[in-house]
């Protein structure tokens, strides 16, 4: 009966979390992203609360292009979020370094590090391209969600011995075919 009433996976579309996480960026795309949350744009309409805890977060909006201080907090929040999770690079710096590629403390992109789902182009990304981005990104996040909870064929059923169900020995061992 809990499920039927608390179904969270019909939920999870409609209410993502966001963390934004600036990589080393001019604060073009953070001003950007800051419009995206007003009133005019309004990007919580869309159930969207941007979040500063990555192991509550869904999608991973990054700007900047990686530098050498920021490349390992990128990877580790990256691992904080919990599956399934989206990234979304938001600005030409964060999908190829733009205009600060080849500089001697900035790597390339963010896809260098960790795999990214949405790119949205521009210096500085317009807020419709953001909101967007965000929207391809949630459809990738109920993509990923549902191949997630594929279920697994266990190799047996359960057995049954004097009325007690034993399921220590359903699944397959490694190596077994």
């Amino acid at each position: 009966m809990f499920k039927k009433l608390f179904n969270f996976k019909a939920y999870r579309k409609k209410s993502p979390w966001i963390l934004h996480y600036n990589a080393g960026s001019c604060n073009g795309c953070d001003i950007e992203i800051l419009a995206c949350l007003s009133p005019k744009y309004d990007l919580e309409r869309f159930g969207v609360l941007n979040t500063g805890n990555p192991k509550q977060s869904d999608v991973f909006l990054v700007t900047g292009p990686v530098t050498f201080r920021s490349r390992e907090r990128l990877v580790e929040l990256y691992n904080q979020i919990p599956e399934p999770k989206v990234v979304v690079a938001v600005g030409s710096c964060t999908c190829t370094g733009g205009v600060f590629r080849g500089m001697y403390n900035v790597e390339d992109g963010i896809d260098r590090y960790i795999p990214v789902d949405v790119y949205v182009p521009g210096c500085a990304a317009s807020p419709e391209l953001i909101i967007d981005g965000v929207v391809k990104g949630l459809e990738v996040l109920e993509t990923k969600t549902k191949q997630i909870e594929v279920p697994f064929k266990l190799s047996t059923s359960p057995e049954q011995k004097d009325g007690i169900v034993d399921r220590t020995n359903m699944s397959k061992r490694i190596g077994d075919d």
